[in-house]
């Protein structure tokens, strides 16, 4: 009965990070998109940058709370934040974990890097190119262990494996 709850839960776990990972180039966009919209929105309307509006409305003493701006704000650090995380975690991996050169790579490829790949077999092409030579059977297995291992990081779930990585978390 507990293994089944441990398995349950460890498939939520990579479930949630899996989907986290399928939604990274459009968190990104999202940001970069409010970020502009934001700034030509203000050059427009004030004739200034928003980071040069909010030095001057904090040199003023001037208060944004409630406003739409400071929702604006909280929302793209939000994002932010949250990509900060993923990021770090996988750096983590890649610099700790026993696999971690090929667990951060397929990660990267499969769902970060600025322009996605055509296909699998373009990302397993690439993937070989950086030394890594597998079938697309074993890519779909270690794609699933990457995922896992971040999964771990990412949602405190700590197994033998991982201790160390968790341990260097926590210690930040």
């Amino acid at each position: 009965m507990k293994d089944t709850k441990k398995n349950e839960r460890e498939e939520y776990l990579y479930h949630n990070t899996k989907l986290l990972l399928e939604k990274y180039r459009d968190v990104v966009w999202s940001i970069e998109a409010s970020v502009a919209q934001v700034n030509t929105n203000f050059e427009i309307e004030f004739e200034c940058r928003i980071d040069e509006f909010l030095d001057m409305c904090y040199a003023a003493g001037a208060d944004l709370t409630g406003t739409n701006l400071e929702e604006q704000m909280r929302t793209v650090e939000r994002n932010r934040k949250m990509l900060k995380i993923i990021e770090k975690s996988l750096d983590i991996i890649h610099r700790r974990h026993k696999f971690g050169e090929l667990y951060y790579q397929i990660i990267y490829l499969t769902y970060m890097s600025p322009e996605p790949f055509e296909n699998v077999n373009a990302v397993i092409e690439e993937l070989c190119d950086l030394g890594f030579a597998m079938s697309a059977k074993t890519y779909f297995r270690k794609k699933k262990a990457a995922v896992t291992c971040l999964s771990t990081v990412l949602w405190g779930f700590a197994t033998g494996e991982c201790l160390d990585i968790m341990a260097e978390i926590l210690g930040d």
